[in-house]
């Protein structure tokens, strides 16, 4: 067996990133960015009003009450076309250029009107209440970079830079293949011997999440030629993910299916509970994750291998981050050679700490609690007993790839 940390590189060596495609900026929304994006005009466009009130030259207003000759009026999207002279004001609203000849704004609440003239009641100082060009960005300047999940503010930032395209890495396509004779789809009839097949629908819901497609192949019966024929319709995947048929009694099956199409067997095995009887490996270019079938097993190895592989295949910036942690919320034994990944719920204690306690039981069968979980709790190898209140490393199962 080989550790969780070499298994994670040699699958991410494995891993290539998708090509760019290009989308609408409406629909760019969760998408990943391929190239870096550069404004393409100034914002503001050039200096605009703060607030409704009124542009006037500031020497005009230091003495106050100072009257000042209103001669005309400038709007958002229709500014003033003449010049401010001494004397003079325009009556402008929020998001108007100013006027040339201008170089303040005073704003309504401090000046009165009168009949073709305002009464300025508070002295102006220059550049009050005025938005000078490019406060906002400049035109050339980048303020999205290659790597970024587009958030919903990002997405309206391209926008306001005037960039109608943008270039985003393909959605990843990876196809799924669920084994054995014993699992049927939800909905279908169960025989005595049977299971119901969450797999499938759970790992095309991991890659959705990840920002991938899914391409799900079925279920395919513990017969070599049967799977081959299933893995045959992978090609042109991005990545090829099967549950089931790994673990000690069954790899032969997967080996020998997979071994006629070509497949290079990268490792089998790695030192983690639960997920152990993981495989992966190339066939014809395309690589392959092999998972426990196992429902909890699975979701686990998406967790920690399909994550990794599929934000490598994205091109996701990765920032240098300190690995999440969470204080201990009871007393853990000794463990033993496999890395564990319990199954935890988080809360908060009185000092806003993160809080992370295991489920008494974590048999791997058991999805309502994998569900309930919020975190995985990572206990290493051969790690002492611990006492509860002691911090610990966790894998947080709750984050959405897109933001407001």
């Amino acid at each position: 067996m080989i550790s969780v940390e070499e298994a994670l590189a040699r699958v991410l060596a494995g891993i290539a990133a998708v090509p760019a495609e290009t989308v609408g900026v409406a629909e760019a929304l969760g998408r990943v960015l391929a190239l870096d994006v550069a404004a393409r005009l100034s914002h503001p466009p050039s200096a605009v009003s703060a607030m409704d009130g009124y542009a006037a030259r500031a020497a005009d207003a230091v003495s106050v009450p100072a009257k000042l000759k209103i001669i005309g009026e400038a709007a958002a999207g229709a500014g003033f076309k003449g010049r401010i002279e001494p004397g003079t004001c325009v009556r402008i609203f929020t998001g108007a250029p100013i006027p040339e000849g201008a170089d303040t704004i005073v704003i309504q609440e401090d000046a009165a009107s009168e009949s073709g003239a305002v009464v300025v009641k508070k002295a102006a100082k220059p550049g009050e209440w005025i938005r000078p060009e490019g406060l906002d960005f400049r035109a050339g300047e980048v303020l999205l970079k290659a790597g970024t999940v587009l958030s919903a503010r990002d997405v309206g930032l391209a926008a306001a830079m005037n960039v109608p395209w943008l270039s985003v890495r393909r959605k990843p396509r990876v196809a799924l293949i669920a084994t054995g004779n014993e699992v049927v789809m939800p909905g279908d009839p169960v025989g005595a011997d049977q299971i119901v097949s969450s797999n499938s629908i759970a790992l095309a819901a991991y890659v959705r999440v990840l920002g991938g497609e899914p391409l799900n192949l079925g279920i395919a019966p513990d017969e070599p030629k049967e799977l081959l024929g299933l893995i045959d319709s992978a090609k042109g995947a991005d990545l090829l993910v099967t549950s089931g048929g790994a673990s000690v009694g069954d790899y032969d099956l997967v080996r020998e299916a997979l071994g006629r199409s070509g497949f290079d067997l990268g490792f089998y095995k790695v030192a983690m509970r639960p997920g152990k009887p993981l495989i992966f490996g190339r066939l014809a270019g395309i690589p392959v994750l092999g998972f426990p079938g196992n429902p909890v097993s699975a979701g686990v190895c998406a967790a920690i291998y399909l994550k990794a592989a599929m934000e490598k295949m994205l091109g996701l910036a990765k920032e240098a981050m300190p690995e999440p942690t969470a204080l201990l919320g009871r007393d853990l034994p000794a463990n033993d050679r496999r890395q564990d990944y319990l199954r935890a719920k988080l809360s908060f204690n009185g000092a806003g700490e993160a809080v992370a306690t295991p489920f008494a039981r974590q048999d791997s069968s058991m999805m309502a609690n994998f569900a309930k979980a919020d975190c995985l709790v990572i206990r290493p190898p051969e790690a002492p007993a611990i006492k509860q209140g002691e911090r610990v490393r966790i894998v947080r199962l709750r984050e959405g790839p897109v933001s407001l």
